[in-house]
């Protein structure tokens, strides 16, 4: 798997790695991924990876985190050296010997709904307006709004059908009353006929980093200083849910989350719910202070 041009035939080793991950049915974005750092290992060393032991990772890795690199890069990194060690090379023991960093979580910023409503409507573009207006309204992730196919949305149902969202899976999110209603009108300007938020042919969708551009410039035009990314009207829709009494497995349910933990994160910004919750301070009658 060393460095080589793409016009070069695929080694006997890539092709079986891309064929476990195929098998095992990871996305084309995470077979890409892998492939992708497992040939940077390789090239590090100069050598095939399959003569690269435990202690050569360990080199790599600490070669890395000198380099700078961002902790959820690094932990991609290691996912790509575990499946390829563990499964294409069939080293079991492998895997469990290679360690995760431990990621930092700072709170994620989150807006409150009236900027909310300030940033989305100094959003300049229509379709820019609108394409984050859904993503707020279903706590959408920037991959999930471009993809949206206009027979992806129910109205008879009043849901909108999640394709192929993170890790491949579908879902259900709500298609609210308001919502349908800008879709609706939205649909009457624009006409999109296959991508509901069409790039620039009516076959491709919106590319992503349009919808981040209009996000820096409806931020600086809403005179918002938190940082404003697709991302956080998602934190946001979660946030808000959860302050207006939403049982938190729904909200797992709606984000697409594997482990309710991930969810949960959200109860430490809730802080309408936090300030809401009574100190058991308030079941006792007692005097701490005289009274003057």
């Amino acid at each position: 798997m060393s460095e080589r041009s793409e016009q070069s035939p695929i080694s006997p080793l890539r092709r079986r790695m891309i064929e476990d991950m195929t098998i095992r049915n990871l996305s084309p974005a995470t077979q890409r991924s892998y492939i992708h750092a497992v040939k940077r290992y390789s090239a590090y060393f100069g050598r095939s990876p399959e003569r690269l032991d435990l202690e050569d990772v360990r080199a790599y890795q600490v070669h890395l985190i000198a380099k700078g690199i961002a902790w959820a890069s690094l932990n991609q990194i290691v996912c790509a050296l575990r499946f390829f060690y563990g499964v294409t090379l069939g080293q079991d023991g492998v895997p469990e010997r290679l360690p995760y960093a431990r990621l930092p979580r700072p709170l994620p910023d989150i807006l409150s709904p009236n900027e909310v409503a300030r940033f989305l409507e100094a959003v300049a573009s229509l379709k820019c307006r609108v394409a984050l207006t859904t993503a707020y309204a279903a706590g959408l992730r920037v991959s999930e709004v471009v993809a949206i196919e206009v027979r992806n949305i129910d109205s008879d149902r009043m849901v909108i059908h999640i394709v192929h969202g993170k890790g491949g899976k579908d879902r259900y999110v709500m298609l609210s009353a308001q919502l349908l209603g800008i879709l609706r009108s939205y649909w009457i300007l624009a006409r999109p006929k296959r991508f509901l938020f069409p790039g620039r042919s009516d076959d491709t969708a919106i590319n992503v980093t349009v919808l981040h551009a209009a996000c820096r410039s409806a931020r600086e035009a809403a005179g918002i200083s938190k940082k404003v990314s697709v991302h956080t009207l998602r934190h946001s829709f979660a946030t808000h849910l959860l302050e207006q009494g939403t049982d938190i497995r729904i909200i797992q349910a709606l984000l697409g989350h594997n482990n309710l933990s991930t969810t949960a994160r959200y109860t430490r910004v809730a802080t309408t719910t936090i300030a809401s919750t009574k100190s058991p301070l308030e079941r006792l009658s007692l005097m701490v202070v005289p009274p003057s």
